[in-house]
């Protein structure tokens, strides 16, 4: 339930906790003595501590016990450590069925995750009003008042479950990609009830960008305006510049799409970022070096991936890529609302690229491993549903983790979250009466970017307790502090 905090006149506005979301955060909101925002953040009150779980477990187990930062991406993360950990077992070519039994999983969950947030999390917003009541913001009153709709948002998530199940051994986290490789391939049995869904669920997938096509046009200066501001964006792209959500290098361009830089190996990454903290959130703020701390934010997910790719190697994605950007007149594409027509493409790439591998017999072969020569750190990327996400690992000569470092998806749209929310509070709540329905224009900013905030939190350093005591006027009495 949303909390607001007010004398005669409301001085600090408390979104908390926001919803619809994946973990637990909460926006404060400062008024002036005329009502207008000074100010307003977005809170990340929730700290998992992973990075600092997993030192000194062996290597192998890594890719297991990671993706149990979240039940929603598991498999971003489980993909992501094995990514790493081939490099600690001196691996840098995987053999055809490792690699694409890895490339169909991480379709799937790409597909069954973007399909979640989009249909389950964010249409409400979008069919009934941001104004809407609240109990009508809510999957079920999207399934008795679209019903068609609400078909695509079950069975569409249901199919990418599927492929995780086929490919992973279970549809939450899954246990098949190991250093080196896998450790299954797909049986024909596992394939074949797939294949005879894919055709199906393309369709469903075009016809839902159809869908909100349709709700752009119809609302095109909300959608152009709505918490609109320009940045860099970041992602992985393919060796010819096109879309690769498994694989691939660095690409990062301005607001004009200029390059920053490109062709960066995940291995640099720490010449290229700094990761900041700010002593009001758990989740950090990073930014490209080069730029410094006021220019060198960026964006990363959907809305990146393609502002950042060159092309999309599937037909039907590809021809919906160049109608997104010739509607926008060819220049990269700002607004936040335009997060989820992005996210659609890539759900329609998605599901073109499952058919594709379900097609190709590598991945009924029984070469799945692979070995090297052990090395002590290894470094990946991939393009996670909510954008690029880095694993870092140190390992030991007892095959031990020493040092941990994740820069999530989430952690890198932080800046973009909070300018978000003091624009969407600016334009909507300054001087005004604060309603529920306005309180939520906040809210849906912040969902566009489909956060998992669970994932995105780590610290730097030690995390003391601290207690205060305070006077009744609120004036400190003690400090005690543990570390």
């Amino acid at each position: 339930m949303d909390r607001i905090e007010a004398r005669e006149r409301p001085r600090k506005i408390v979104i908390d906790p926001v919803t619809r979301v994946e973990g637990h955060g909460k926006v404060t909101i400062r008024l002036d003595e005329q009502g207008a925002v000074e100010y307003a953040r977005l809170h990340i009150i929730e700290f998992r501590g992973f990075e600092r779980f997993i030192q000194g477990r062996m290597f192998w187990e890594v890719p297991v016990i990671i993706q149990r930062l979240c039940g929603i991406c598991p498999v971003s993360h489980h993909l992501a450590a094995a990514k790493a950990m081939d490099v600690v077992v001196g691996v840098d070519k995987l053999t055809p069925t490792a690699e694409k039994m890895r490339r169909l999983m991480h379709y799937g969950q790409v597909l069954q995750s973007n399909a979640l947030h989009f249909f389950h999390l964010a249409s409400p917003d979008l069919l009934f009003g941001f104004d809407a009541p609240p109990d009508k913001r809510n999957i079920v009153s999207l399934l008795t008042a679209h019903p068609v709709i609400g078909k695509w948002a079950i069975l569409i998530r249901k199919f990418g479950q599927e492929v995780i199940k086929a490919t992973g051994g279970r549809k939450i986290h899954p246990t098949s990609a190991v250093p080196g490789g896998i450790n299954k391939n797909l049986s024909v049995a596992e394939r074949d009830p797939l294949r005879g869904q894919v055709d199906q669920i393309i369709a469903w997938c075009g016809q839902a960008l159809e869908h909100h096509k349709a709700y752009v046009e119809s609302h095109s200066a909300l959608h152009r305006s709505f918490a609109a501001f320009r940045s860099n964006f970041l992602s992985l792209v393919g060796p010819d510049g096109g879309m690769d959500l498994y694989d691939g290098r660095l690409r990062a361009i301005d607001a004009d799409g200029r390059t920053i830089f490109e062709g960066v190996k995940p291995a640099d990454y720490r010449e290229y970022f700094v990761e900041e903290v700010r002593p009001w959130s758990y989740m950090k703020f990073p930014h490209i070096r080069s730029l410094g701390r006021d220019d060198g934010w960026y964006r990363v997910g959907p809305l990146a991936q393609l502002n950042c790719c060159s092309g999309i190697d599937t037909p039907l994605a590809e021809a919906e890529r160049r109608e997104f950007f010739a509607r926008n007149g060819g220049a990269p594409v700002h607004p936040t609302l335009a997060y989820h027509w992005a996210r659609l493409i890539c759900v329609l790439h998605c599901a073109e690229k499952i058919k594709q591998l379900l097609f190709d017999d590598d991945l009924q072969g029984s070469e799945l491993l692979v070995r090297g020569e052990r090395r002590p750190e290894g470094i990946a990327c991939i393009e996670a549903p909510r954008g690029t996400l880095f694993h870092h690992y140190d390992v030991d000569e007892n095959g031990q983790v020493t040092r941990a470092n994740l820069i999530v998806s989430t952690t890198s749209n932080n800046e973009a979250f909070n300018r978000a929310v003091t624009d969407v509070a600016r334009n909507y709540l300054s001087g005004r009466e604060i309603t529920e329905g306005l309180l939520n224009h906040v809210e849906v900013a912040i969902r566009a970017y489909d956060p998992c905030l669970s994932c995105a939190t780590h610290a730097v350093g030690q995390m003391p307790l601290i207690v205060t005591l305070e006077a009744a006027d609120g004036s400190p009495i003690a400090t005690r502090v543990k570390e």
